[in-house]
């Protein structure tokens, strides 16, 4: 699997015994990287209605204006509504077009069948008897049907592009896979070259170019009185499918049942259970062809139909499959088609920091510093990827037995991107830990890298001093009106030994308001590390009652006692 489209083009069109050529073809895979990953390839083919004067007009504005105005649409549009978009305008075009022929109202007609090939997935749009077809292996699918109506012996479009004010468009969408062949074909080639005829010689002739001329000249052999065009598709790479295209794929597979050690499933082989609970089972597992090992993990049967918990387990193997760093657990793609829902991952033998905690409760600054260090590289890796994790908290950060952090647990992970890279279930308060998750979320916000950097930052504090910096609600908030509902707890009310400068840089990265955070996750790092003169100057300026609201109230109690004390001696 690719990280980039790779398509090639072949194609031929020939009048044959006509005059006048009205079929069109046209293909186009962009240069530029992002806008291949936005678009796609595209390859579309027309064939103007015989009747019309001038119908080898409308095919050949139909190929050409539908790949231009496509790729001018906007590039958050899904294929859907661009594709659709364009032939609406091309369709009132052409029938504008005709209505002012008074004395040639159908001057100008074609059918139009277009493929879309995006991410992983084929997209079909049709109108009129052109066809396209999908041949993967030995078998050759036609994804069309032809819009036709029979009359006295006699055939008739039932649609073209222009001949009504509205185009009923057919649409069919595929996924696909590295290896596959596209083939458009016009009527005057399908309709005298049988469909194992066309199989045959697709599979025969693997050069694009010359199986388009073939197939074209056997209609020709074999009597078409049409025009011949026919226009070759090979896949050759495909990029990493989107988050749509997996959840599409892998909500069709039933969940597994619970597995025992010796159990196998889809080639591989349970050698042990890691755990099994309510929620989902893990299992190490051996492949029984390749002999590697993997960690794989399945969804408790008990979520079914549940479609959020499906949604984030989908989620959890996209996102582990698309970072690759050594402080993010990886995800694997299977050697096999999958027959279940399920997905392999590494195995992180160690502890979670929770439990780092609890051994270590007063931990000297440089051996949290250490650990720090490698969760920011791994969050940084999340932030390249447009990724937010959003339920950072010490359960789900793995530490192994080579001291190695890895994070874990991707089923709330923001993804930036276009729609079709957004989760087909919205989610707009992350399902994170209520002690961890940033209070922008709380206030309705969309996440930024600065809500992980807010859940680090508590887990520092928490790291460092044993407690939260902040007291913990009695019920689980889902909102809040205002940030000020967040009071600090100074970390060095709690650990005394805190030097002021690690105190302020606390205090900053753990502010309730994102806009006060730092502005990156290198500077938060350099200020756990290298003391910073202006925060410590400004935690010094601060008053007693903010920097230390229990050392105030202890020193005002003393002083009013002193201060009664003396005014009973007075009196005496």
């Amino acid at each position: 699997m690719s990280t980039e489209l790779e398509v090639r083009f072949g194609g031929t069109s020939q009048p044959g015994v006509k005059a006048v050529n009205q079929d069109a073809f046209a293909a186009l895979l962009p240069p530029e990287r992002n806008e291949r990953a936005l678009k796609g390839a595209i390859a579309v083919i027309c064939d103007g209605v015989s009747s019309g004067k001038e119908s080898e007009v409308a095919s050949q504005m139909a190929v050409t204006g539908f790949i231009d105005d496509y790729l001018a649409t906007p590039p958050n549009w899904g294929v859907n509504k661009a594709a659709g978009t364009v032939l609406r305008q091309l369709n009132q075009w052409v029938y504008r077009q005709n209505a002012s022929r008074h004395q040639s109202r159908d001057s100008m007609l074609t059918t139009i069948s277009a493929a879309i090939i995006k991410s992983n997935t084929l997209h079909v749009f049709h109108a009129g008897d052109s066809r396209v077809w999908l041949l993967r292996g030995t078998s050759l699918e036609c994804l069309t049907r032809d819009h036709v109506l029979r009359e006295g012996g006699r055939e008739y479009l039932a649609r073209a592009l222009g001949a009504d004010t509205h185009l009923e468009v057919d649409y069919v969408n595929r996924e696909l896979q590295p290896g596959d062949t596209l083939l458009l074909t016009t009527d005057g080639v399908h309709g005298f070259v049988s469909n194992s005829r066309m199989l045959e010689l697709m599979l025969q002739y693997r050069d694009l170019e010359e199986a388009a001329r073939v197939l074209a000249g056997e209609a020709l052999a074999n009597g078409s009185d049409d025009n011949v065009s026919a226009l070759v598709v090979a896949i050759d790479e495909l990029p990493f499918e989107t988050l749509e295209e997996t959840h599409r794929r892998l909500m069709q597979r039933p969940i597994p049942p619970v597995l025992e050690a010796g159990n196998k499933i889809d080639g591989f082989e349970v050698l042990d259970v890691i755990f099994s609970g309510t929620r989902s089972h893990m299992y190490r597992v051996k492949d029984i062809e390749s002999g590697a090992h993997y960690v794989l993990k399945a969804p408790s049967e008990n979520f079914t139909e549940d479609a959020l918990y499906l949604d984030g387990f989908i989620r959890e193997e996209w996102v582990g499959q698309r970072i690759d760093h050594p402080n993010v657990m990886k995800t694997y793609p299977s050697p096999r088609e999958k027959q279940f829902m399920y997905y392999l991952g590494e195995h992180v033998e160690g502890m979670n920091l929770r439990e780092w905690m609890q051994d270590n409760p007063n931990p000297p600054l440089d051996a949290v510093r250490a650990l720090v260090r490698q969760i920011i590289a791994g969050l940084r890796a999340f932030q390249r990827a447009d990724m937010v994790h959003q339920d950072l908290k010490p359960e789900n950060i793995m530490i192994n037995r080579d001291g190695r952090v890895k994070i874990l647990d991707f089923g709330t992970v923001l993804i930036f991107g276009t729609d079709e890279i957004a989760s087909p279930l919205d989610k707009s308060v992350p399902q994170g830990s209520v002690n961890y998750v940033a209070p922008e979320y709380l206030m309705g916000e969309t996440g930024s890298f600065k809500a992980d950097l807010f859940s680090l930052a508590v887990i520092v504090y928490e790291m460092i001093t044993g407690a939260l910096p902040f007291d913990e609600p009695s019920i689980k908030r889902v909102s809040i009106k205002s940030y000020n509902e967040y009071q600090y707890i100074p970390a060095r009310q709690r650990r005394r030994d805190l030097p002021v400068w690690v105190e302020g840089c606390l205090t900053k990265a753990c502010q309730p308001n994102p806009a006060n955070r730092y502005d990156a996750f290198s500077e938060f790092e350099k200020d756990l590390t290298v003391p910073n003169p202006l925060l410590e100057a400004g935690m010094r300026k601060k008053p007693l009652i903010e920097k230390d609201p229990v050392l105030f109230w202890k020193v005002l109690a003393l002083a009013l006692l002193v201060a009664n004390l003396v005014q009973v001696a007075f009196h005496h």
